[in-house]
């Protein structure tokens, strides 16, 4: 049975904000390390967007990073050093902020240039395709846009419209990419509410 809290405007804010500070702890110690990396997902949507209309942001719970797998001893070095603690579990390499937090207050890290299951069409982007915003490394929008569209989850798909309701992505984007890539972003054009 779930024990229900107090309602509280401030454990909602400090939920969002213990994501922010976990992303930017993040950044930090990965710029300080000098190991090549970049926000992806639903982070590094919000980045986009907010550059269009920060009222349209949404607010993510995941720290998701790319680096290449040749780079992860010395993430694992640098992070283990600022706090957080390795766990590799379901697949997926994280680093939990903290010894007493939970995969939920984590940091997951995915492979440059290699897919993230098997069954996806593509594997993710280079590291290399990431720019710079307020000391925080973040995919390019075409990257990241390739990326979510590889992915195609549910999770994908609300931050690919989000992207397009700002005006980020328009009809002119599908010639960018390859098939199915190019036919799952049409499909989202044409039915953005479906």
């Amino acid at each position: 049975m779930v024990t229900y809290g107090e309602i509280s405007w401030e454990r909602m804010i400090g939920a969002v904000e213990k994501v922010r500070l976990r992303l930017q702890k993040t950044a930090a110690v990965l710029n300080e390390a000098h190991i090549a990396y970049a926000l992806v997902d639903g982070n590094a949507v919000a980045v986009w967007v907010s550059r269009v209309d920060e009222a349209a942001v949404r607010n993510t719970r995941d720290v998701d990073i790319l680096i290449r797998r040749s780079d992860l001893p010395a993430v694992t070095t640098a992070m283990e050093t600022a706090g957080f603690v390795y766990r590799h579990a379901a697949g997926i390499d994280m680093f939990l902020d903290g010894p007493e937090a939970k995969a939920r207050d984590a940091v997951h890290f995915v492979f440059a240039n290699e897919k993230v299951r098997q069954e996806y069409a593509l594997p993710t982007p280079n590291v290399d395709e990431a720019e710079e915003f307020q000391d925080v490394k973040i995919l390019t929008l075409d990257a990241l846009t390739r990326m979510e569209l590889t992915q195609f989850t549910i999770e994908s798909r609300v931050n690919l419209r989000d992207m397009i309701e700002v005006g980020l992505i328009d009809e002119t984007w599908p010639n960018r990419f390859q098939t199915p890539l190019n036919e799952r972003l049409q499909e989202l054009l044409d039915n953005p509410y479906g």
